[in-house]
């Protein structure tokens, strides 16, 4: 896998990661699928997490407060 892929794996899973934490809906359980959703990745370009998935299991990691002045 290519860096410039790995990145933009991370970037659009972080943002879902922050998304599912922020929003309102039900929390998912344990075991239970993520909705599938598209971000535009580091070139602009959609990434569709159906299409990350297909390729094998994601992990998510997120850098909560990486861009914040904290």
């Amino acid at each position: 896998m290519s860096i410039t892929r790995a990145v933009s794996r991370t970037l659009v899973l972080s943002t879902l990661a922050v998304l599912i934490l922020a929003s309102t809906a039900v929390a998912l359980d344990v075991g239970q699928k993520a909705p599938d959703f598209a971000l535009n990745g580091t070139d602009g370009k959609p990434v569709k997490l159906s299409d990350l998935t297909a390729t094998g299991p994601v992990v998510i990691y997120t850098f909560i407060a990486a861009f914040t002045p904290t």
